[in-house]
């Protein structure tokens, strides 16, 4: 059998996780070394967004040691100035406004169970918040429709 393909050979992703999770840390470790990349893990001991060096340096420091950053963190003020700064693609694994991994494995396994997306609903009932704000961005992308009570 052939090798899966390992598209991030020779690449490095920060993992900038300033609110922990181990199911996002894993999934993400084991993704990145699935893919061929090498995952560095910053948690809030390894690296203070803001405080002890600016926003501005952190990413610039970041860009220039690693191909890809992922943050997760608690405000999503830190996400934009992450973007901003980067020389790098920065990828939002959770702020408070949006959670759009979960999204994209929700998706998935909507699509795994049920096949195509276009046309079916997801309903929601519960609070709102950041999974939700992001799922009826993911499901109108798709022709999902959502409903939520």
């Amino acid at each position: 059998p052939t090798p899966p393909p390992k598209p991030l050979t020779s690449k490095s992703l920060a993992m900038i996780f300033q609110k922990r999770s181990t199911r996002t840390r894993v999934s993400t470790e084991t993704g990145a070394s699935l893919l061929g990349a090498h995952a560095l893990f910053l948690g809030p001991s390894d690296i203070q967004l803001g405080v002890n060096e600016s926003m501005r340096d952190t990413a610039q420091v970041l860009s220039r040691f690693n191909d890809l950053i992922l943050a997760r963190v608690f405000q999503h003020e830190d996400i934009v100035e992450l973007g901003e700064w980067a020389e790098v693609p920065v990828i939002n694994a959770l702020s408070e406004l949006h959670h759009p991994l979960q999204t994209l494995a929700d998706l998935m396994a909507l699509e795994e169970r049920f096949g195509g997306l276009r046309g079916k609903t997801v309903s929601w009932v519960g609070d709102g918040n950041n999974v939700l704000h992001d799922l009826m961005l993911g499901c109108t992308k798709v022709g999902m429709n959502v409903r939520i009570a």
